[in-house]
């Protein structure tokens, strides 16, 4: 292991220290966002030392296993104890080197899923139907709650556009390699002739900002509309203006909610879309700045990028970012995303981990 690293991990043992100081502090308790805020850094902190430790106590062990080696009597148990500790440090530096990989604080988060219908005419609006229920399935499977923010429906059953929040745990971390252009593969419900037509969607999936990340909102650059709500959702809503439509004047980013009665709850519904798509697009902008000088295998967000093809008659589905073909298509598309998430993770950190070895 290489000296920076060691000194690394001993400033972080000694951060540890501070703060379990910290979170004992008074002071610190009655502040229960800085508290979260520190139990978050010590859980990880805690997590890295607990490794950390245990590195260090194998390679005493190994010292002492060599040392026993020159001693006829112990030589065979010191074999054995040297090599069951080199596997052990072995395991341990890679464990290591992958908890102290750069940790995105969004990963945490809620999030918002955005699926816009795309080149296909109906068909598009039919797949983005499909993926949001491929989202909507995962996301039970997950335990997670989700709730449909607006909705523009299209003639056939489709969606022009939708967007859903899903809450649970690490819910943005799981969910952010979705974002991109989705292509499908298929023969559309509307063709006679049973050609195979080609569809895509662009699929954006945002973080939810908590307050003290929030894009700061000046009411002047506000406009604010009430509509009647459409499609279903009852008599009483459709009789009622209590759809918000929120369109943000400098960017000319619009957010919009109608799932609820309340004009009140719809507005500040709308208004956490808004702040999500404004950080997202600041996020955006600082991605393709930095996109100049590095192309990242995973996670751009470009939303012109096609990530993924759905084919339907060959029963397959290609992540087109580290080349990755499954043929259950029927299985992902009915919310089983577990291995295709799993593989993008994986490659995520093999790229930071090559980062990270060549100083970059």
């Amino acid at each position: 292991m290489k000296d920076s690293l060691r000194q690394q991990l001993d400033r972080l043992a000694m951060r540890l220290a501070e703060l379990d100081a910290n979170l004992a502090d008074p002071a610190v308790v009655a502040d229960m966002a800085r508290y979260r805020q520190l139990a978050r850094e010590q859980a990880e902190a805690a997590e890295v030392t607990g490794l950390w430790r245990a590195f260090q106590q194998r390679e005493r062990d190994l010292t002492a296993a060599r040392e026993m080696q020159s001693e006829p009597e112990f030589a065979e148990m010191a074999a054995e104890e040297i090599t069951g500790a080199e596997a052990d440090l072995a395991r341990l530096d890679a464990a290591l080197q992958t908890a102290l990989l750069p940790r995105d604080p969004d990963d945490a988060r809620n999030a918002f899923i955005e699926i816009r219908a795309g080149t296909g005419g109906e068909e598009s609006a039919l797949f983005a139907a499909d993926l949001a229920r491929m989202y909507l399935r995962f996301a039970e499977t997950q335990g997670w709650r989700c709730e449909v923010m607006s909705e523009n429906a299209s003639d056939l059953g489709g969606y022009k556009e939708i967007v859903i929040r899903v809450e649970g745990d690490g819910v943005y971390g799981r969910l952010r390699f979705e974002s991109g252009g989705h292509r499908v593969q298929r023969v559309p419900a509307t063709e006679a002739q049973g050609r195979i037509h080609t569809s895509a969607c662009t699929v954006a999936v945002m973080p939810e900002p908590d307050e003290a990340a929030e894009v700061t909102l000046n009411p002047s650059d506000l406009r604010i509309d009430t509509f009647r709500a459409s499609g279903a959702g009852g008599q009483h809503i459709n009789k009622t203006d209590s759809a918000i439509r929120v369109t943000h004047l400098p960017t000319g980013l619009v957010a919009e909610c109608q799932d609820d009665r309340s004009q009140h709850r719809n507005k500040a519904k709308a208004l956490a879309v808004l702040q999500a798509r404004l950080r997202d697009k600041e996020a955006q902008e600082r991605a393709a700045a930095e996109a100049a000088t590095r192309k990242a295998l995973v996670g751009s967000g470009d939303r012109s990028d096609r990530i993924r093809t759905y084919n339907f008659p060959q029963g397959r589905i290609t992540d087109h970012r580290i080349n990755l073909t499954l043929y259950k298509l029927g299985a992902v598309v009915d919310g089983d995303l577990g291995e295709l998430i799993a593989a993008l993770q994986a490659a995520r950190a093999q790229q930071q981990l090559a980062a990270l070895e060549t100083g970059q």
